[in-house]
């Protein structure tokens, strides 16, 4: 299982981004079967898992620091979890990082322990 992040980059405060997290599966479960999280680290601070999404796409988990103003989902016939991150703000800077888990029979992501990573974007929101 991969995983690879895209569409980090430098925005304003109170501007968006949305970040995509393309996962390839050479074999064994499907990508359906797996619960996808995003996770950011910023310099000098404990990575933070900012939101997750369940193998269903109907279960989601948001940290309260993005709780309304980022939104997880998941297309599944593509492969892709995506981040939509609205209202940015300067400490929303940080490595995004995207990260799997089999996920069957999951309904509520959190506190997930994940077995693979993408090797993360950058996010800079200046104010």
């Amino acid at each position: 299982v991969q995983l690879e992040e895209s569409g980090g980059g430098s925005v304003q405060a109170g501007g968006s981004l949305r970040l995509a997290c393309a996962v390839s599966i050479a074999s064994g479960p499907p990508f359906s079967r797996y619960a996808v999280g995003w996770f950011r680290q910023a310099p000098g601070k404990e990575r933070e898992n900012v939101a997750a999404i369940n193998w269903t796409g109907d279960g989601h988990y948001y940290a309260d620091s993005v709780k309304g103003r980022f939104t997880i989902s998941r297309e599944n016939a593509e492969n892709t979890v995506y981040l939509q991150m609205d209202s940015l703000k300067p400490e929303d800077t940080a490595v995004y990082y995207c990260a799997a888990t089999y996920g069957l029979g999951i309904n509520y992501p959190y506190d997930l322990k994940y077995d693979y990573w993408g090797q993360g974007t950058q996010v800079t929101v200046s104010s």
